[in-house]
């Protein structure tokens, strides 16, 4: 029973309440670099499907193409269509309440900007981050200024999970997320057509203000602006770190990223922590049982808004059951023995879900989030001693190569399975080619035709998207990374900043080199000890005295100062100021452009 295409209720959805578009929907940086085009994602989009785009995928993207301001309900607006997110606007007593700021402060302040005009000028009372990733908080300085005094809400443990994804990993993550949302790929029939979730996250600048009130349990009720709400805390669900919410007086139910019109990520492909399918299913049982029945219209932090009570409980009715049954058949087949490749590789789903188009795999794909269910349970090894200690990719292509007879034939070989229309094992014989022998044409050439291929066929944007950056750069990384996560820097704590040198230490040269070094911080009155030892940057708070190298005394402002390279005027220091260069040359910075397709 698949889906219907002859079926327009999302459409009519998508486009429901429209009160004004930008004109024109392109968003600039105040130096002109373009950092958003709504408009080039709507006319990508227009007209009948092309023969180099899935069919299901290419009906997803013009949903998620549609863009503007829009009525929800009586005083709840969005914007959509203009960054990867939507950014809520909930009308209170005296100004309004920002939920999800967009990814960055230029898109934010754009969509701000279009409310106001229709809406009137209206002052930011309050805003509220659903959850810990960045494009649900990264353009809140396109909102409120730096120095603000608006609450700013979020779920506990947001700034932990926020640091934990977009600083101690933020650059493996940045870079792999530009093969997961294609932002460096031309947008196009044979480019990148968004990310299923939405259409593409902006290039713009990210900040990030850190939390002024947890929502630590669910039922917590807080009113801001006159604005009452009901908040339910979902932990491990979409993110680490996350919470729905209820409007009483509107009956209306935000839905945070954990119900939206596609399967989404177990694991996503820009690499996270694996997400609890179980416990994702459960809160959406629970949100169904505390907030459905008394709703009117169910909006989340992507797609569009679905209305009316049955129509929204049907709805949060398959997504409870998608992850459920993802979950529940994985682990019944893992434990009759199956490995995750196996199961995912034959995996039917209950028609009844097939066909709703909000069960289709646009950003999350059946096969990847099986595979991550498996990886939750049982972690990256099979169980099979052949896979224990395997070689790695250069070494493996090298020994498949010369197994095969030689360069000239592996690319021969995967240039016959390719005509044979296997795709999959045609690209896993070119990758080996290419990791042996990086200059071999025939090697890139065969690599590049077959991941464009399978990019052209995939229903899950996120899948294409890789492919197809993959392709682009068999010949070698040539897009830099635009995104960065710097501007988080003014809301880590102590620690957090600490953390961020620790990670960069390179272990080896540091083996045999000392330094200690006494922070105390004069803004919070707050002493921490830092140690290199053993190729380790140990940090921690302290109340002793013990004798170090240097004592300083700053603010953490200064202290960012510092790793900025601004000097040290007015920073106190007592003791061997050598210490600080110590660490600092020991220092690696994250690469950009790291090969991921080629040695």
């Amino acid at each position: 029973m698949p889906a219907d295409f002859a079926d327009r209720t999302d459409f009519h959805n998508a486009n429901r309440g429209l009160v004004a578009v930008l004109e024109p929907a392109q968003i600039h940086a105040d130096d002109g670099k373009l950092v958003y085009d709504a408009a080039g994602f709507a006319a990508a989009t227009a007209g009948d499907c092309p023969d180099t785009v899935n069919p299901s995928l290419w009906r997803q993207a013009q949903l998620t193409a549609i863009h503007g301001l829009f009525e929800v309900t009586g005083g709840i607006y969005q914007i959509r269509g203009y960054d990867l997110s939507n950014m809520t606007l909930v009308e209170g007593d005296t100004g309004v309440i920002v939920i999800d700021p967009l990814v960055s402060a230029e898109c934010a302040a754009a969509g701000l900007s279009l409310y106001r005009e229709h809406r009137g000028d209206r002052p930011v009372t309050a805003v509220i981050y659903t959850h810990s990733h960045i494009d649900h908080f990264g353009g809140v300085l396109g909102v409120v200024d730096a120095d603000t005094t608006v609450p700013i809400i979020a779920p506990e443990h947001f700034l932990e999970h926020a640091v934990s994804e977009n600083v101690y990993a933020g650059g493996a993550m940045l870079r792999r997320g530009m093969y997961h949302t294609g932002v460096v790929l031309p947008v196009g029939a044979t480019g990148t057509l968004g990310a299923g979730l939405g259409p593409s996250t902006s290039t713009g600048t990210v900040g990030l203000l850190a939390p002024t009130l947890d929502i630590t349990h669910t039922g917590q009720e807080e009113t801001f602006d006159g604005v009452r709400m009901v908040f339910q805390v979902t932990p491990g669900t979409e993110a680490p770190s996350e919470m729905n919410f209820y409007f009483p007086d509107h009956r209306a139910l935000c839905l945070a990223e954990n119900a939206t019109h596609n399967l989404h990520n177990l694991l996503t492909l820009r690499g996270a922590e694996v997400r609890d399918a179980r416990n994702w299913s459960r809160y959406l049982a629970e949100a169904i049982e505390m907030f459905a029945y008394d709703s009117d219209v169910a909006f989340a932090s992507h797609h569009w808004p679905t209305w009316g009570t049955d129509e929204l409980i049907q709805y949060l009715t398959e997504q409870r059951d998608l992850y459920a049954y993802l979950h529940d058949q994985t682990l019944r087949r893992l434990n009759q023995g199956q490995v995750g490749t196996e199961i995912a590789e034959d995996f039917p789903m209950p028609p009844a879900l097939d066909a709703a188009w909000h069960t289709h795999g646009y950003y999350g794909s059946v096969s990847h989030n099986v595979k991550a269910i498996y990886q939750r349970y049982l972690g990256w090894y099979d169980g099979n001693p052949a896979h224990l200690w395997q070689h790695p990719p250069e070494a493996a292509g090298a020994r498949y190569v010369r197994a095969i007879g030689g360069i000239d034939a592996a690319v021969a070989r995967a240039r016959e399975f390719a005509e044979e229309g296997d795709l999959r094992f045609a690209a896993e014989l070119a990758s080996h080619a290419v990791f042996a022998d990086p200059d071999h044409d025939g090697a890139k050439e065969v690599l590049t035709d077959v991941l464009t291929r399978l990019g052209y066929g995939s229903e899950c944007a996120t899948w294409r998207n890789n492919f197809l950056v993959g392709a682009s750069e068999v010949n070698g990384p040539t897009h830099p990374a635009e995104v960065s996560a710097a501007g988080m820097a003014t809301a880590l704590t102590i620690t957090q900043i600490f953390d961020s040198i620790a990670i960069r230490v390179d272990g080896p040269r540091a083996w045999d080199v000392t330094a200690t070094i006494r922070w105390h911080f004069t803004d919070v009155d707050e002493t921490y000890r830092m140690e290199l030892s053993h190729g380790v940057l140990i940090h921690h708070p302290t109340t002793r005295s013990d004798p170090a190298d240097l004592l300083v005394e700053l603010t953490k402002t200064q202290l960012l100062g510092l790793l900025a390279g601004s000097g040290t005027d007015a920073i106190t220091m007592d003791g061997d100021a050598t210490a600080i260069t110590r660490i600092v040359e020991l220092t690696d910075d994250a690469d950009p452009a790291f090969a991921i397709v080629t040695p």
